[in-house]
């Protein structure tokens, strides 16, 4: 049985894995090839701030299939200790699942507060792998996302 619980453990560890990273540097595949329009600026600010993604349901739904599949082993061919098994798994493991999925969805960011070359005043979050610093000159793109980089 211990093998088991490993390995259920191990399954919706490996949904941490599927989970995808958004950074500023990071595209979807639909964002390829679209044109997309540009200002620069200079950061006259910034903050960190919490990114809350919501919650999408596939982690509980993920746990409960794979808790219930290995908690209905639990019962030495006995159905009714089977089935228990199989619902008591499926509940403590949508719990780890939706758990896992809502750890995955919490991460940092920064908010910049960028003057526009226009004058205009806007605010874009994201994450700071460039840097950026308060005074720094960047370019602003506004495409799928809005996203700040370096103006060389």
């Amino acid at each position: 049985m211990p093998c088991r619980a490993a390995l259920v453990l191990a399954l919706l560890g490996g949904l941490a894995a599927c989970a995808p990273t958004n950074t500023n540097t990071t595209y979807s595949a639909g964002e390829i090839g679209r044109a997309a329009t540009m200002s620069t600026g200079v950061i006259m600010s910034m903050r960190p701030v919490t990114v809350q993604a919501q919650n999408t349901g596939i982690g509980a739904v993920s746990g409960a299939v794979v808790g219930g599949t290995a908690g209905s082993f639990i019962g030495r061919n006995n159905v009714a200790a089977n089935v228990m098994g199989a619902v008591g798994g499926a509940v403590v493991g949508g719990l780890v699942g939706n758990a896992v999925e809502g750890g995955l969805g919490t991460g940092s960011a920064i908010e910049f507060i960028i003057r526009q070359d226009n004058g205009q005043a806007i605010s874009v979050v994201q994450t700071n792998e460039e840097a950026f610093r308060p005074g720094d000159r960047v370019v602003i793109t506004f495409g799928a996302r809005t996203r700040i980089a370096h103006a060389y």
